[in-house]
């Protein structure tokens, strides 16, 4: 491995992070695994437009570093954690892409189902609960979440994102950086159109096809909600995620369709029950109340179900 050439890459990416407005001052950290205990960091306290090769640091996997003029940056072990739970990681750039930063600061959980482009790199995108930067309770936020995508983003810090080089791993936060731009502009136009749940797992079938993993083509989330940000819902309320800017997309649950049928079964079956129970009244329901409906409702479907 060319330790050097890679010192070029991560000052390149740095200056791409500068000059695209995703790291003011000396804002953000890039690093790069090149061994089993050895990982290239950027310096603290340097903006990442102006950076040279000399000034890249190396440090091992428990954070102490080895070699390098400059210190390490003081939020490498957010970097660290992701490494050690992730074998196939060997970069890893955190950064503040204003448009993603900005879902960061609202909590606000970033709406799929709108781009191809971003269902097949990125998928859904979760929100950490926040910590102070910089310590060991910063650089566990991101562990429930490192295993089922490649960016995160950091309540009202920043971004996370990472791949098997410099390269791949900047270019999910600036997809996503981008996905947000649009999305925020579309609001303001007065619309988000949301794919069909036909269209969304043609998507998803492709990505698989290409051999990118999501968790929504796995067994454990086949009866999720497509495209209602399922995979990460149940970390909301820890972190004070919600929706408030954009609205839920369509229901679009993978329901078998033989359940969905007994189901539909099930419901029209209540029909002749509510006749027999209100003839001769003009309101259908007048004689059933709330409670009654709903068991008897329940107990048509649970007899289809039976079937």
């Amino acid at each position: 491995m060319n330790a050097h050439k890679i010192k070029q890459d991560i000052v390149e990416i740095g200056r791409r992070l500068y000059n695209k407005g995703f790291a003011a001052a000396n804002d953000g950290n890039i690093t790069v695994r090149i061994g089993e205990n050895e990982v290239l960091c950027t310096p603290t306290m340097h903006s990442k437009g102006f950076l040279k090769v000399e000034d890249i640091c190396t440090m091992d996997m428990s954070g102490k570093q080895t070699a390098g003029i400059k210190k390490r940056s003081s939020e490498a072990l957010l970097h660290l954690e992701i490494y050690k739970q992730r074998a196939d990681v060997k970069s890893v750039v955190h950064c503040h892409p204003p448009y993603a930063t900005a879902f960061a600061v609202a909590r606000e959980p970033i709406p799929q189902c709108v781009l191809p482009e971003v269902e097949v790199f990125l998928g859904d995108v979760p929100i950490t609960r926040y910590e102070t930067p910089g310590g060991k309770a910063f650089a566990e936020t991101v562990l429930p979440y490192v295993d089922k995508t490649n960016v995160i983003i950091l309540a009202n810090h920043g971004t996370v994102s990472y791949g098997v080089d410099v390269e791949q791993a900047y270019w999910w936060t600036e997809i996503l950086d981008a996905y947000c731009r649009i999305l925020m502009l579309a609001r303001q136009l007065g619309n988000v159109s949301y794919f069909s749940e036909t269209e969304e797992r043609e998507l998803l079938s492709l990505k698989q096809k290409w051999g990118w993993s999501d968790p929504r083509n796995t067994e454990e989330y086949k009866n999720c909600d497509v495209c209602a940000n399922d995979i990460f819902r149940n970390s909301w309320k820890e972190s004070g995620v919600q929706r408030r800017a954009f609205p839920a997309p369509p229901p679009m649950p993978a329901v078998n369709s033989a359940v969905a049928a007994k189901v539909e079964q099930a419901v029209a079956g209540v029909a002749p029950v509510l006749k027999a129970n209100t003839a001769g009244n003009n309101d259908p329901l007048a004689g059933i109340d709330q409670e009654q409906l709903v068991k008897l409702i329940t107990a048509q479907v649970l007899k289809q179900l039976a079937q």
